[in-house]
């Protein structure tokens, strides 16, 4: 089953307009800031939400075309794991996920061997009899996910699962999970926000901003190529837009980069933060790229020091804390970045 979806939902002063696409055994994660359109194209995906425009097709089935044909939700084969997992409190974890197949009209012994057959698959066989109360946040996860699975959806659609887990309980449910996603024939989209469950979770990542997708790829190539800056924030790296003529582009107000692969007309340069190296004086040597900055803000960034300047391009750079206090940084204080050529990577626009 797979799916082909243009999800065009309309409400005052935002507007959906996004195509998502996903394959069978695909597990796409939608990725965006708070506000992106991220939740409203899972309802919509859902049923929840009725499309106003576009469509939704899973492998050869119509579930929605705007106001020409709608599914409601309980005739879509599309099992959902929300965020706060939704499990009835007075239901036993197996009686959780006997609850679809009971709906769907199997009796009560299949659906309950069903559901003990899943429990099992998650490694819950022993807490089958249990409360959603007397679970811990990862195996009330994992019950969720059961429960998703047990009315056989061709679609999966999991909205912020992890989000609810403390990191160390996130850590071991995330290994668990990408295990049970693997083995769903259909395909799956994720939505969340956090970079490191999209990565290791998904094959394909799609990026939305202010209702639209900005950029789609696997991890490798929109990590390495950031089209935005939400994006570039997101996997760390400083982007600029600019227009390049051979290794020169001009990404500011008069201000030049020079970046080791040749290029003609509009193009992005990304660098990592460590790549930028901070002097009191101007440095003498091979650095291609060469300008003063003005500290604007320190913080601590893992073993680092990440360091926000202000110039003729606003740029993060990291340093060492030895480095930092040998260079007297803080909010204020003028010194010299540089940037190898070779640490500059330009792609086009």
């Amino acid at each position: 089953m797979s799916l082909d979806a243009h999800l065009v939902v309309r409400r005052p002063g935002f507007t959906l307009d996004a195509a998502l696409r996903a394959e069978p055994g695909e597990v796409v994660a939608l990725l965006g800031p708070n506000g992106a359109g991220k939740t409203t194209a899972l309802r919509a995906l859902a049923g929840l939400v009725a499309l106003d425009d576009g469509h939704i097709r899973l492998h050869d089935r119509a579930l929605d075309e705007g106001s020409r044909r709608f599914t409601p939700p309980e005739h879509r084969r599309i099992g959902v794991v929300f965020q706060d997992y939704l499990l009835f409190p007075h239901l036993s974890a197996v009686d959780n996920v006997a609850f679809g197949p009971r709906c769907r009209g199997l009796s009560r012994a299949e659906s309950r061997q069903r559901a003990s057959d899943l429990l099992d698959r998650v490694g819950l066989a022993e807490h089958a009899r249990k409360k959603p109360r007397q679970l811990s946040g990862g195996q009330a996860q994992r019950v969720a996910l059961a429960r998703a699975l047990a009315t056989e959806p061709q679609l999966l659609l999991l909205d912020e699962p992890l989000a609810a887990l403390d990191a160390r309980t996130r850590l071991d449910t995330r290994a668990h999970l990408r295990g049970h996603l693997a083995a769903h024939a259909g395909p799956t989209v994720l939505v969340t926000h956090d970079p490191l469950d999209a990565m290791m979770l998904a094959d394909r990542l799609v990026i939305l901003e202010d209702g639209r997708v900005v950029q789609t790829g696997d991890a490798a190539s929109v990590t390495s190529r950031p089209r935005t800056d939400y994006v570039a924030r997101l996997v760390g790296l400083n982007l600029y837009r600019g227009r390049a003529e051979g290794t020169q582009v001009r990404v500011g107000d008069g201000f030049t980069l020079t970046t080791a692969t040749p290029h003609t007309g509009e193009v992005f340069v990304a660098f990592a933060p460590a790549a930028v190296a901070l002097y009191a004086v101007r440095p003498e040597g091979s650095p291609r790229n060469t300008w003063p900055a003005t500290v604007t803000a320190v913080a601590r960034h893992g073993d680092a020091l990440r360091i926000e300047l202000a110039g003729p391009i606003a740029v993060a750079a990291d340093v060492t804390p030895a480095a930092a206090v040998h260079l007297g940084l803080e909010p204020g204080r003028e010194v010299w970045a540089s940037l190898k050529a070779t640490e500059a990577t330009a792609y086009p626009a």
